[in-house]
């Protein structure tokens, strides 16, 4: 059975084109895997905590020696790495924020970014575990275009996955849509009718 992990990242409920994107990409894929097992995270409409001093300490000691508090702190980062591990794809909705990924998308990567979960360091460097997983990324923007010189969500989001060890990542973009809509919908969704399923 083909595991499917959704995340959304966007602020907006409604009008979101990323959430659109996503939806659509969500079906072309679930219709070829129509068994497919989903897991949604929504992490505009329900942000994760962000990473401090006390997740560092409850994350790095070990499950036997911590608090109760720092079991809770580490069980949400213990989910969502399986969650990751589990998945045979993951689609990932990227509105871009003033030039970057929004800081929800951030605290979600930040959460897995665990030596010995999600990589480890080895004598020829880092390696990533998370091993065989399809990455789809919907890329959504008013006018910073994929790529470009002031893009600095696409190209992070892309060296974090493939830190983890998910090197397979398609992009598909609307990218232009305050400049011209339709266009730049259409794009995207070429995009999406050329995914391979």
């Amino acid at each position: 059975m083909t595991k499917i992990l959704r995340i959304d990242s966007s602020i907006k409920t409604e009008g979101s084109i990323s959430r659109q994107l996503t939806d659509d990409i969500m079906a072309r894929v679930v219709a070829a895997h129509p068994d497919a097992e989903v897991t949604t995270r929504d992490l505009g409409a329900n942000p994760l905590p962000v990473t401090d001093a006390n997740w560092l300490v409850a994350v790095n000691t070990p499950a036997d020696q911590r608090t109760p508090e720092q079991a809770d702190i580490a069980a949400l980062s213990d989910a969502l790495i399986a969650e990751l591990k589990a998945a045979d794809v993951v689609v990932i909705g990227l509105p871009i924020y003033n030039f970057s990924l929004p800081s929800q998308l951030k605290s979600w990567l930040d959460q897995m970014a665990r030596a010995g979960e999600t990589f480890r360091y080895t004598e020829a460097g880092p390696e990533g575990l998370v091993k065989n997983t399809r990455a789809i990324v919907a890329y959504s923007s008013n006018g910073t275009r994929l790529g470009s010189d002031i893009d600095f969500a696409s190209g992070y989001l892309r060296h974090m996955l493939g830190f983890f060890g998910i090197t397979d990542m398609q992009v598909v973009a609307s990218d232009h849509y305050a400049i011209d809509a339709d266009s730049s919908l259409k794009s995207a969704n070429d995009g999406i009718a050329s995914l391979a399923a």
